[in-house]
């Protein structure tokens, strides 16, 4: 019984893995088709095409149950607040997405990790040891390289992202809060209405009618953002965090790879050795947790 048991912890954990990583390769291709809309059309658009999208699909799938047990949740309110600072976050990532290449995006939306630590010590009184505050430097300093003061500079584009990477860890430190605590389809569910709803009026403000292959990426967009959320809540369900920790940077290497494979984009060398820096501060965050847990 113990060995059958050990082994459905370790195929649980595996599937949490694979899972977590496709929901990382989704993302990215999903921002690489955002990209290519945000040249012709506004964000907020694009955002209320994806919730209905999204939405159309739960209702397809949990029909007016799931809508029933939406609103009888506990984290309606919770869900509120996060898909703001979420909505936000998007907004600044997604508009600089018209300046930056894609590695470049990437690479300097990575200062959001480090950002969550340090805001997990200011609103939830954690305590960081030495080795996570070393991590947190040297990503930093990766951020910083990444930048190149000489080329990027603090320009619109980049502090657009860096707004981007301080919401995104505030809706990350939320997050915690609820993340285990309801079904993933209603978090689908929650996190979607909110953003139509936050994003209606200023859609039709701006209004751009898409053409057909638009409307194509569109519709991917969706499709690959709705399934991408959900494989990243199952997944997180069913693996530690320590585990799925390091696969949130394998971004970086779709990111660069999609960012040559469509615009034939080769990031500088820089923000290759600010990728390096982000990764190896993330690994050792989750190697100094690894060891903590056993001392």
């Amino acid at each position: 019984m113990a060995d059958i048991a050990i082994l459905d912890t370790r195929e649980r954990v595996l599937a949490g893995i694979f899972l977590t990583g496709a929901a990382y390769l989704l993302f990215s291709t999903q921002d690489a088709s955002i990209k290519l809309l945000v040249t012709s059309m506004s964000v907020w658009q694009i955002i209320f095409f994806r919730s209905i999208t999204i939405l159309g699909a739960c209702a397809a799938i949990g029909g007016q149950q799931l809508f029933a047990d939406t609103v009888r949740s506990r984290i309606v309110r919770p869900m509120l607040v996060r898909s703001a600072f979420t909505l936000a976050a998007w907004l600044c990532y997604y508009n600089a997405a018209r300046s930056l290449q894609l590695a470049e995006l990437t690479t300097v939306y990575y200062a959001a990790p480090i950002i969550v630590t340090v805001l997990s010590v200011v609103l939830l009184g954690e305590k960081v040891p030495v080795l996570r505050w070393l991590a947190v430097l040297i990503g930093f300093a990766g951020v910083f390289v990444a930048c190149d003061p000489a080329h990027l500079g603090l320009s619109v584009p980049v502090l657009l992202v860096l707004t981007a990477a301080c919401l995104w860890g505030i809706a990350i430190v939320l997050l915690r809060k609820t993340a285990l605590a309801e079904r993933s389809m209603i978090q689908l569910l929650l996190n979607n209405f909110y953003f139509l709803v936050f994003s209606a009026v200023p859609a039709l403000l701006w209004w751009h009618t898409p053409d057909p292959t638009q409307l194509l990426l569109l519709a991917s967009v969706g499709a690959l953002g709705g399934l991408a959320q959900y494989l990243l809540f199952e997944g997180m369900k069913r693996s530690p965090a320590s585990i799925l920790a390091p696969l949130e940077y394998t971004s970086l290497l779709w990111a660069f790879a999609l960012g040559f494979a469509i615009w034939g984009d080769v990031p500088r060398r820089e923000v290759f050795l600010g990728a390096a820096l982000i990764v190896a501060a993330g690994l050792l965050i989750v190697g100094g947790e690894h060891f903590r847990k056993r001392l």
